[in-house]
């Protein structure tokens, strides 16, 4: 049986500055029944400010973070500020949880890129800890040890401290951003809920379900409220070709010119999707700087299996295999009148 879907704003990270129409969008999407809010960051604005910013003007909307780069913070420095979040929102913070790649964590961040599930899983459990405030905080992992010690420069006189903020939920929702299958897999054993950048419902038996399946294996059993939110273009144009081209070159840009040829996430989900020689040909162009032949060689097929584009009465059609697929919100990007078309379409 189909599920009602949610949906989400997300306002993405900046770029020259924020989001021309942000605050309106932000106001609209309340107004409409959105669900939550969602704030990224990548090497400019951070999730975390603006989130507080719009979260001081809404009241029923959920407040998340697509995401927060674990390199960025220490796991107790994001716990902070996520249960400062919580109480300023009145218990609406959802933190959402990435690796981001290496040129972003090693190049911006400064911080070693290798063992990034490890990591995460490491970081996940500090995060949690902390939030739970049962104990002084200890960890004996090897990337984020609590307390330190064996160091140059360590005094030796640290010992494990507990947050002296109690929280307002011993249990905020963390989402883990994943693309690759053990990532999927990861985010279903630890996380409450996945973050995919680009995702299909139809290749959702063949490539998504068994990670999710591991994963909560792992756990024990999948969790009745476990949450799949991906980012989801939405283009209502009667004009099919010319609602692609909107798209085509931001695909190109992920899947050809993202990264490192050697090591491009978002590249790799279209190769799984059975796209390999196509995603050569885009990486191979964009790369060579044929950007706008990059952006031209993205078939319209692909982008109608990520996207929803097209006429409205398209689109609802479409829609169906969203309801039908274990997504339960999909998050939109874009102006008021985008945000009003999107809550027709998927509320209405």
């Amino acid at each position: 049986m189909a599920a009602d879907l949610k949906l989400g704003l997300n306002t993405g990270y900046w770029a020259g500055g924020p989001p021309p129409g942000v605050t309106e969008s932000v106001a609209e999407a309340e107004r409409l029944g959105f669900d939550s809010i969602w704030s990224s960051e990548t090497y400019g604005s951070d999730a975390l400010t603006p989130l507080a910013w719009w979260g001081s003007q809404t009241e029923k909307v959920r407040l998340g973070t697509s995401i927060i780069q674990i390199s960025a913070r220490r796991p107790t420095t994001t716990a902070m500020a996520a249960m400062t979040m919580d109480h300023l929102s009145g218990g609406r913070f959802m933190l959402g949880l990435g690796v981001s790649g290496p040129q972003v964590v090693e190049g911006w961040y400064g911080e070693p890129f290798a063992k990034p599930l490890a990591r995460t899983r490491e970081y996940v459990a500090i995060v949690r800890e902390v939030i739970a405030r049962r104990e002084p905080v200890t960890s004996e992992g090897p990337y984020y040890p609590l307390p330190v010690s064996g160091r140059e420069g360590i005094t030796g006189l640290a010992k494990p401290l507990k947050s002296i903020l109690h929280p307002l939920r011993e249990r905020i929702p963390i989402y883990i951003a994943a693309e690759g299958p053990k990532n999927i897999a990861l985010a279903a054993e630890i996380g409450d809920g996945w973050l995919p950048l680009y995702y299909s419902p139809y290749y959702d038996a063949e490539l998504y379900r068994p990670c999710l399946e591991e994963g909560f294996a792992r756990r024990g059993g999948a969790p009745e409220d476990f949450e799949i939110a991906p980012s989801v273009p939405l283009i209502v144009d009667d004009d099919i070709e010319r609602a692609a081209d909107v798209l085509r070159p931001m695909y190109a840009l992920y899947f050809g010119g993202m990264g490192a040829r050697s090591m491009n996430f978002h590249h790799q989900v279209i190769v799984r999707m059975g796209y390999e020689a196509l995603a050569k040909k885009i990486q191979d162009l964009y790369l060579e700087g044929k950007k706008d032949e990059a952006a031209a060689a993205v078939p319209t097929k692909l982008v109608e299996e990520l996207a929803l584009i097209g006429p409205a009465a398209k689109i609802r059609d479409d829609l169906e295999a969203w309801r039908e697929s274990p997504v339960t919100t999909i998050l939109i990007a874009g102006p008021v009148d985008r945000l009003r078309q999107a809550a027709e379409l998927v509320l209405g």
